[in-house]
């Protein structure tokens, strides 16, 4: 039988990722998705089957698309140093123009959701290993401090994602003064403050003296 036209499928995941941000894996229904995307009930199901395998195939797409980006950054330059900050840029502009679903899934994690566990299972895995061996690739060529390599991926990500996770979770909170959300916005979770975050953990990594060219 052939699949119904009118883009169905892709105005069903469009409106997952315009709910789930604020529903989460587990508050999200079938339903309720059908309703925003103003399609019958039915397609969902059609297209999809289940809430979880629906959830799954939206994360991995979003997932995909920032890992293919990902794999062409990190080899773009001949300086390892330079694909090094190439990856990181990607990974922290994914997460700050994902921030709050991020924050989302990784409650949803804690609190033993299994779409959002699998998700982070199968993919974080992915991304640490890459960051892993840019790194190692830039202590060979001498650019940044000989360290135990899970000490720098802390630090690396301590410096540049851990912040965009922090904030997006505090301006969550009800009754946070407007000044401190404005100034979260502009100066953690801004895409000039990701650069300038990652300017500052590669110097500090750096072994030339504060230089990261």
């Amino acid at each position: 039988m052939a699949r119904p036209s009118n883009n169905i499928d892709q105005r069903l995941l469009d409106s997952g990722l315009a709910l789930l941000p604020l529903t989460g894996c587990r508050g999200l229904s079938a339903r309720r998705l059908a309703e925003h995307a103003q399609v019958n009930l039915g397609m969902f199901h059609y297209h999809f089957r289940s809430k979880d395998n629906f959830i799954r195939i939206l994360l991995g797409r979003l997932y995909e698309q920032m890992f293919s980006v990902l794999v062409i950054k990190a080899a773009e330059s001949k300086s390892p140093l330079q694909n090094l900050r190439n990856a990181l840029q990607v990974l922290g502009h994914f997460g700050t123009s994902n921030q709050r679903l991020l924050v989302r899934i990784a409650a949803d994690a804690i609190a033993g959701e299994p779409v959002a566990m699998e998700f982070l299972r199968a993919n974080v895995p992915r991304h640490v290993g890459m960051l892993a061996s840019l790194i190692a690739a830039a202590q060979k060529a001498g650019k940044i401090e000989a360290a135990p390599l899970p000490q720098i991926l802390a630090f690396l990500g301590g410096s540049v994602i851990t912040p965009v996770l922090v904030g997006s979770a505090l301006i969550e909170l009800a009754g946070l003064d407007p000044a401190i959300q404005t100034a979260l916005q502009q100066h953690v979770l801004s895409e000039q403050g990701l650069h300038q975050r990652i300017e500052f953990a590669l110097r500090g990594l750096s072994t030339d003296h504060g230089k990261t060219t």
